[in-house]
């Protein structure tokens, strides 16, 4: 990110930009700060965009080598193309040798490194990856927003506030805007007003599920799978979350045996550190053998509801029974 902008600051702009990852807010902001940097202000003429995985690659080397029209350069924006996975080495053949005013800005979730166009794009331009944020940077991002909106907040209420978002940005950024509307006439936001306006997603009311099947308390667990239901969440997508969530502890209990640390596991299953410390210690609750057969019994839920000898609802809340048994 320093990279880019350096490049926009000293106008020392690249041929070609690769941002990938899975940080979509921070792609989607540095795409636009490459959009402004590269192309004139209201410029259609020369500025292109190409989303999906359907691009023409013949098509987009033909406009690369058309001229600009009363501009310096011709801007072609490709996103979410799948290019740096398969298909994409004409494209390669291309970078090595394009035309002087053509410039490519590239943005993709996921890039294989030892794709030919990936190595294209690392000797013409500047390939970017925008990771998960950890905690602190989040919540000095977090705190940084609010005080410019003249707003204190402490840290266990930052902690509180990301324990309901997760560490997506674009979530937390909406969620902010919702709280800083929530507390227009105050200076401190409160653990309060978190709890008052913050929606707690879905995964929030699984893990605490988990735990409260940790810590054998029925009613409990029963009772979040209820509140899911009252938010009109299909059961069977609440199997889902269930079954992945007990996977995933599985994973992390065994990467633990293996000596991985909190970050060496965050980036195995993809999420942030803190992610996985919370992780660790809900998995230390059970013993392997108890999340294998939990796994077990989610895959067995399912094909009774497939097949027809239990209804989705009674199947979730036998299951969670049967997991505490």
């Amino acid at each position: 990110m320093r990279q880019i902008n350096d490049d926009i600051k000293q106008g020392n702009l690249r041929q070609v930009y690769l941002l990938y990852g899975e940080e979509r807010y921070l792609r989607r902001q540095y795409r636009e700060k490459l959009h402004k940097a590269l192309c004139d202000e209201g410029d259609t003429m020369n500025t292109h965009f190409y989303q999906g995985r359907n691009v023409e690659i013949a098509q987009i080397i033909d406009l690369a080598e058309t001229l600009p029209f009363f501009a310096e350069r011709r801007v072609i924006f490709i996103s979410d193309s799948g290019l740096f996975k398969s298909g994409g080495e004409k494209l390669a053949e291309y970078l090595a040798n394009p035309s002087e005013t053509a410039f490519f800005v590239f943005t993709e979730n996921e890039v294989d490194k030892r794709s030919k166009l990936y190595k294209a794009v690392q000797a013409k331009g500047y390939a970017a990856e925008f990771t998960v944020q950890d905690e602190n940077t989040l919540k000095r991002w977090v705190a940084g927003i609010l005080t410019r909106e003249g707003k204190k907040i402490a840290e266990s209420t930052v902690q509180l506030f990301l324990s309901k978002t997760g560490t997506d940005m674009e979530n937390i950024q909406m969620e902010l805007e919702k709280l800083i509307c929530y507390c227009l006439e105050r200076d401190v936001v409160t653990a309060e007003d978190v709890e008052a306006i913050c929606a707690t997603r879905v995964t929030n009311h699984i893990f605490d599920m988990i735990n409260a099947i940790a810590l054998r308390q029925p009613r409990q667990a029963l009772e979040l799978y209820y509140d899911l239901l009252a938010l009109k969440e299909p059961p069977m997508r609440i199997l889902f979350l269930i079954a992945r969530q007990c996977n995933m502890l599985l994973q992390v209990k065994e990467l633990k045996n293996k000596g991985f640390d909190n970050r060496a596991i965050g980036s195995k299953i993809g999420v942030a550190p803190f992610i996985a410390g919370k992780y660790l210690n809900q998995a230390a609750k059970f013993r392997t053998a108890t999340l294998r057969s939990a796994v077990e019994k989610c895959v067995e839920a399912e094909e009774a509801v497939k097949t027809g000898r239990m209804n989705d609802m009674m199947s979730v809340e036998i299951l969670i029974l049967s997991v505490l048994s």
